[in-house]
């Protein structure tokens, strides 16, 4: 029962954690330097939470669903637009405030823009501090200029890194060597998965292209060690 609480073994090399930990440091830097600039240090430090968030998803998981840019900018303001309208409407309280992060939720599922730092956001401009409660609807310039240079900062540091960002929803299987054979009727496409997805009803930060791309490598390593059983059998 112990060992179900154990995480699995991470299938990352250390130069990919080192990548992304000066990505996410660089980035987070960069973005509440620049809000401070037009905002005020107290207001940019104040959103720090959410954006070190953010840069953990776009900068070391670039390829899931959660980190792509809709869904930070479409996050950041449905949560901006929710958390200060519940605000105006029922103060600024504990309950509110999560109330505010619960009805952002529902709107990004709704705008297919998912992104959990986005929740942390509502819940701070709700119990913000006096220099954001003083900008009142004009705190989603600081929400918006933050995640925007948060996400710029992602594009250039994850390509220029060799990463490919953004990822496209509909984007094929490039990792599949040209001799892995044709697959039949029968075999597993992106649609099968997008359904059986559909069918666990349970989020699942991956796109069917990408579980795709896993099956279809795993098929070929499997017959490459069918094959080598095979002939180191007949040695």
């Amino acid at each position: 029962m112990f060992a179900r609480w154990f995480p699995a073994a991470i299938n990352t090399r250390p130069s990919e954690w080192s990548r992304a930990a000066i990505g996410m440091s660089l980035g987070t830097m960069l973005s509440v330097w620049v809000c401070s600039q037009v905002f005020g240090m107290p207001v940019a430090q104040h959103l720090i939470g959410p954006l070190g968030a953010s840069a953990v998803l776009l900068f070391a998981v670039s390829s899931g669903a959660l980190a792509q840019p809709w869904s930070i900018l479409g996050g950041y303001l449905s949560a901006g637009v929710v958390s200060l309208l519940v605000a105006h409407v029922l103060g600024r309280t504990l309950g509110s405030a999560c109330l505010a992060a619960g009805m952002a939720l529902i709107l990004m599922c709704w705008l297919r823009c998912l992104h959990p730092p986005a929740g942390a956001l509502a819940l701070l401009l709700v119990l913000a501090d006096p220099a954001t409660i003083a900008l009142d609807w004009k705190a989603l310039g600081p929400v918006m200029l933050s995640g925007s240079t948060m996400l710029l900062s992602a594009l250039a540091y994850n390509n220029l890194t060799r990463i490919r960002y953004p990822k496209r929803a509909s984007e094929p299987v490039s990792m599949v060597p040209a001799d892995h054979p044709p697959t039949d009727s029968q075999a597993i496409t992106a649609q099968d998965l997008k359904l059986a997805l559909a069918d666990m009803e349970a989020f699942f930060d991956v796109t069917p292209e990408d579980l795709e791309q896993l099956i279809h490598a795993s098929e070929l390593h499997a017959k490459r060690r069918s094959i080598g059983e095979v002939l180191r059998g007949r040695t």
